[in-house]
């Protein structure tokens, strides 16, 4: 573990949500500017691979991060024109995909739900 990757790793633990690794990249930077985005992505690749982050796509062909310490499974609600990301844990939702696979034997593996949608204030607008 170089000082490099444990500072990225330390950062990306620190920050809760999605972001990109442009948006890790920059925050890194503000700690060590000699850490560039390759760097990172590399990083980052080896904590997906590891599970210590997942990659989402919250409805466009950008890739973002989350950790998965401490992180119970979540869903996403998705506004479409603001881009606003509602974290949603609903243990319904949890036993319908659980009955759903069983009545077609089917073993669950892991999923993701992204509901897309507009949100409150993008309708008031």
């Amino acid at each position: 573990m170089t000082r490099q990757r444990e500072m990225i790793l330390d950062e990306f633990l620190r920050i809760e949500g999605h972001l990109t690794a442009e948006e890790l990249t920059l925050a890194v930077k503000k700690r060590d500017s000699t850490i560039g985005q390759a760097t990172v992505y590399r990083i980052l690749k080896i904590l997906v691979d590891s599970g210590i982050a997942r990659e989402v796509r919250l409805g466009s062909n950008v890739v973002k991060y989350e950790h998965n310490i401490d992180h119970e499974h979540h869903d996403h609600l998705i506004c479409e024109r603001c881009g606003k990301t509602i974290e949603i844990v609903d243990q319904r939702i949890e036993e319908l995909q659980k009955g759903l696979a069983e009545d077609h034997k089917f073993i669950i593996t892991g999923h993701i739900m992204n509901i897309f949608g507009i949100c409150e204030e993008c309708r008031g607008r």
